[in-house]
């Protein structure tokens, strides 16, 4: 009997143990953007990958894939470390239907026998995404309002849709109701096609990547919050980032 008891204890620091490294390195698994647009994914890892080399690697598996950019080098595809944040964010310019894809955000381990840590997703490059959003980098003043307008084809307006932050991989979800609420996100769907986030009462801490998603199919957002010169100033319209 205590055999069975140190093998289940045993089998169970294993299961913990690969749950934690297989959270080490995350990002989005299902991603869409409309053909000829520009994309950036930001890939999170721990903190004890901060001095390690980053890069994006594609292919359906992960021992032939194609490694497409490391960190700091020039190209269609840029990787830059934000080491202060926990994360790298891959640019991808001009994309192209033959763009779609398995690809993997990874981190460099080196050393003998020492695999790299990895995560991968699937990029979908069409005409008509199942959602995208009308811009994907907004910045709005602390203490006002900023908003985001999401776009859902036909075919994914009756699946779920969540407005989520990185940071903390928190969720506003809208399922079944016209509206979800707190005092400082709203999400607001028109049951047609659109829906439309509102973030209130902004501070700097709002400030950062998020994603919007119908069913399983996602799309990155990245908002900046800047200071207020004076409170007594009205706060102003959203400011695009193109």
């Amino acid at each position: 009997m205590h055999f069975y008891s140190l093998l289940s204890s045993l089998i169970l620091f294993v299961l913990l143990l690969c749950i934690s490294d297989s959270e080490s390195l995350k990002t989005l698994k299902n991603l869409a953007v409309k053909h000829g647009e520009s994309l950036t994914i930001p890939c999170f890892y721990d903190e004890k990958y901060k001095s390690n080399r980053k890069y994006w690697c594609r292919g359906y598996y992960w021992s032939t894939c194609k490694i497409v950019a490391y960190t700091n080098t020039s190209g269609g595809t840029s990787v830059t470390d934000h080491p202060t944040q926990n994360m790298f964010t891959v640019e991808l310019k001009s994309l192209q239907d033959s763009d779609s894809g398995y690809y993997w955000c990874a981190v460099e381990i080196g050393g003998t026998g020492t695999p790299d840590d990895k995560d991968y997703l699937y990029l979908t490059v069409s005409a008509d995404p199942a959602v995208s959003v009308i811009n994907s980098r907004v910045s709005g003043q602390e203490g006002c309002s900023v908003n985001v307008q999401c776009l859902i084809s036909a075919e994914y307006q009756n699946k779920q849709k969540k407005w989520c932050r990185f940071k903390d991989w928190t969720c506003f979800t809208v399922w079944k109701t016209t509206t979800s609420q707190n005092s400082a996100v709203l999400v607001s769907d028109d049951r047609k096609g659109s829906v439309r986030v509102e973030m209130r009462g902004l501070q700097k801490s709002d400030a950062g990547w998020y994603w919007f998603s119908a069913g399983d199919v996602g799309v990155t957002v990245h908002l900046t919050v800047t200071e207020r010169p004076s409170s007594k100033i009205t706060c102003i319209r959203n400011t695009v980032h193109t």
